[in-house]
């Protein structure tokens, strides 16, 4: 029953880790944790925020992962412990879904980053795209 104990708690305490760094706004973009969604990667700004939002029930999860673990080993029988453990790991995903759901949402809020003129987007320099024509 301890390795069956040991999913939701370690889950719990990477996920409220993951959330902790969002809310605190220390979460890097380069890596891959966090809210990753079209609207979350236009910018560092969006990347921030939505993290930000999306910390606070993260951590949550996390705390909900620890605690299934903490139950599945109270239980004094298989059953009881395969059921929290079970219930725990959904209970994480939904609130990190829904976490994430809100994060995107924030980040659609941030209007996108303006374009230089002159460049459609092509990343080619200062010299605009003609000069490579």
């Amino acid at each position: 029953m301890f390795v069956l104990a040991l999913i939701p708690a370690l889950l719990g305490v990477l996920v409220g880790w993951g959330g902790y760094l969002g809310w605190r706004e220390k979460l890097p973009r380069s890596r891959g944790a966090g809210v990753r969604t079209e609207a979350t990667m236009r910018s560092d700004e969006a990347f921030r925020v939505a993290n930000r939002v999306a910390g606070l029930p993260t951590m949550v999860a996390g705390a909900v992962g620890v605690l299934a673990g903490a139950a599945a080993l109270a239980m004094p029988d298989t059953l009881g412990a395969v059921f929290a453990a079970t219930f725990g790991v959904i209970a994480v995903f939904v609130l990190v879904a829904g976490g994430g759901i809100l994060g995107h949402r924030a980040a659609s809020a941030i209007p996108a980053p303006v374009e230089p003129a002159g460049c459609g987007g092509c990343a080619c320099g200062g010299g605009g795209c003609g000069a490579l024509r």
